[in-house]
């Protein structure tokens, strides 16, 4: 299978022999187009480095926490199903496809990254789902029942959009795997899954424990 051409250049212009191949997702019903996992078993140059740390391909991975909400939404069908649902920081769009498949309404899948929303597309593609695409949180109506927010809490520059999320919907999701228990009056953890990134990035153990928050509009 051919990966997405304009996706593969644009890793190659970070990592010159990086390819992007589809990778069947453990414990799910999917597969998103990666990083080769070889690709990840050997030392960067300086100058790679230098350009990962810069312009970091984050759509390139499955990142441990959207995973989990993945395997979660999957098994609880319910959060999604007949719901318009909007992905925060979608990322490789694991978490809105998982939606998706699970049954919702409608599916936005939101980032402000364009490469990441067209790595969403042709994750859409290969699992046959259908969504939309925003690259504006703040332009879409409030009008969502649910929020989906999977590995942006790892810059703590970040928490304060929990303040938002129910500006647009009236139920939040958020896993999470960075931040130990956040506290915030409105958020209440729900369970603690397991999941890894993928290719294997050999994180820290507790990286694998992904904290889920719920919270409701009143």
């Amino acid at each position: 299978m051919t990966p997405p051409l304009h996706l593969q250049r644009a890793l190659s212009e970070l990592i010159g022999d990086a390819h992007l191949v589809p990778c069947p997702l453990p414990g799910t019903e999917l597969s998103l187009w990666l990083l080769d996992a070889d690709n990840m078993d050997r030392a960067f140059s300086q100058e790679e480095t230098r350009r990962i740390l810069h312009e970091p391909p984050y759509w390139s991975f499955c990142w441990a926490s959207g995973l989990a909400l993945a395997r979660y939404l999957a098994a609880n069908p319910a959060w999604v199903a007949g719901k318009r649902v909007l992905d925060f920081g979608t990322g490789s769009g694991v978490a809105a496809i998982a939606a998706a498949k699970a049954g919702a309404l409608e599916v936005v899948a939101c980032d402000l990254d364009p490469l990441a929303l067209a790595a969403c597309r042709a994750n859409a593609e290969l699992n046959e789902v259908q969504m939309s695409y925003s690259t504006d949180f703040f332009a879409e109506a409030n009008r969502f029942d649910l929020i989906l927010v999977a590995d942006v809490l790892y810059d703590r520059a970040n928490l304060p959009l929990l303040d938002q999320f129910l500006t647009r919907g009236r139920e939040a999701l958020v896993a999470d795997s960075r931040v130990r228990d956040f506290r915030h009056p409105d958020y209440q953890r729900l369970e603690v899954l397991e999941a890894m990134t993928l290719p294997d990035l050999a994180e820290p153990w507790e990286f694998r424990k992904v904290s889920l928050y719920h919270s409701r509009r009143i």
